[in-house]
């Protein structure tokens, strides 16, 4: 210490050890994982206060698809921690970014295997469980490896299917028949599932008519009490509307739907399939997410009138077709939702075509439209316009984006 400074006295020591149990508990919530361990050595209090269940309900598992010395150790780490506060787990997200070898696979599912497994015999409280982007239809994964894990992912949700209420496999990209063995699971106890939260997007592989499958229809079935629905528009059937009309109209609330250039999205769905859904489910509303399918004969196909839509986005990536016009899609499709837009964005190439007067006219048509992102060519005088329409209160519209710098009115 340096002359000029103080000793502490005991008094002043005294302030943490009489500091109260719950205010220690929200110190440590902030700390990472090493400092929690050091700060577990400092007496037995701080020791005992490691295992209040507050400071491990929600964790982030990251797996590296390439290794460095830094995450060497965070396969056994991993492993490590559910066995010794995987009992008071929560909410867990697992991430593997990217493996470029069949060896990482490998190590990550004999990882997965103990994780599950441990967490399934000491775990009665998981309620969110994510595994997002494995990408299981990669070269990167062996056929007996893939196996392996979805077996052990289909026997833990088969134990823990009566505690979970939010479940997401977003990038997944399995099979038909795999993927529907997974989602059985849930309702293996009691032939129906009761998760109110599923993200099945890119779940099944590219280029499957997920749509056209009896396997799928009769496994969504099996969900009764849905609220937030996320999947991609080549699993969107009459039949899987009429299921969730007859199972889940009490209590859907959400569905967020992707339909992606590569996805199949060619089938018909009637008008009144749409509309019993609306009709009983009265809180739902349906927000679309379209990659590089632009053309207004694709959308108008997939855009019926009947669909209580709550936001649209489209994306073409750059992608530049000279034959392509955006104009018809503004002019005539999207104002038929005037009544419920209230989020769009956009994303296109319309350097042969300006489109700043249909763009103002369908934001003061919607009604109940409060936010607006764009990438795309328009004039200055397109947002003095848009500025001056808000402020006379011609529009809705709250918050205003282009080229990712934000305007907000």
């Amino acid at each position: 210490m340096d002359e000029g400074s103080e000793l502490i006295q005991p008094q002043d020591q005294s302030f943490w050890a009489a500091l109260p149990d719950v205010c220690l508990r929200h110190v440590f919530w902030w700390l990472g994982d090493r400092d929690r361990s050091r700060a577990a050595l400092v007496c037995k209090k701080w020791n005992q206060m490691m295992y209040s269940a507050d400071l491990w309900r929600y964790r982030t598992i990251t797996f590296s698809g390439r290794p460095s010395r830094v995450h060497a150790s965070e396969f056994k780490s991993a492993l490590w921690y559910v066995k010794k506060f995987g009992r008071y787990l929560e909410c867990l997200e697992i991430k593997f970014l990217n493996p470029y070898n069949a060896v990482l696979t490998k190590k990550f599912q004999i990882t997965m295997r103990g994780l599950l497994s441990s967490l399934g015999r000491s775990n009665n409280r998981l309620k969110k469980l994510s595994i997002q982007h494995l990408e299981l239809d990669r070269l990167v994964w062996r056929n007996s490896i893939r196996n392996s894990l979805i077996k052990s992912l289909s026997f833990f949700l088969k134990k823990m299917g009566k505690y979970l209420v939010s479940l997401s496999l977003k990038g997944a990209r399995l099979t038909v028949e795999q993927g529907c063995q997974v989602l059985n699971s849930l309702s293996y106890l009691r032939n129906e599932s009761t998760a109110s939260d599923l993200n099945i997007e890119d779940y099944f592989s590219h280029h499957l008519t997920v749509y056209s499958s009896p396997q799928f229809n009769k496994t969504m079935a099996t969900f009764h009490n849905l609220a937030f629905l996320t999947l991609n528009y080549n699993c969107i059937s009459d039949e899987l509307l009429e299921n969730l009309a007859d199972n889940n109209a009490s209590t859907l609330r959400t569905m967020n739907i992707k339909c992606h250039i590569h996805d199949p999205h060619g089938q018909v769905i009637w008008g009144m399939s749409w509309a019993k859904l609306a009709r009983q489910a009265s809180n739902l509303k349906v927000n679309f997410f379209f990659e590089r399918v632009m053309k207004y004969e694709r959308l108008v196909r997939i855009l019926l009138q009947e669909i209580p839509i709550r936001s649209i986005s489209l994306r073409s990536c750059y992608f530049s077709d000279p034959d392509w016009s955006m104009r018809p899609t503004l002019t005539d499709l999207l104002p038929t939702f005037r009544h419920t837009l209230q989020k769009l964005t956009f994303e296109f190439n319309n350097n042969h075509e300006s489109l700043d007067e249909e763009l103002h006219l369908l934001i003061l048509s919607c009604r109940r439209l409060f936010y607006f992102k764009i990438w795309a060519f328009l004039d200055v005088k397109f947002v003095e316009r848009i500025l001056k329409s808000q402020e006379e209160g011609q529009c809705a519209l709250r918050t205003f984006k282009q080229d990712l710098e934000p305007i907000i009115l």
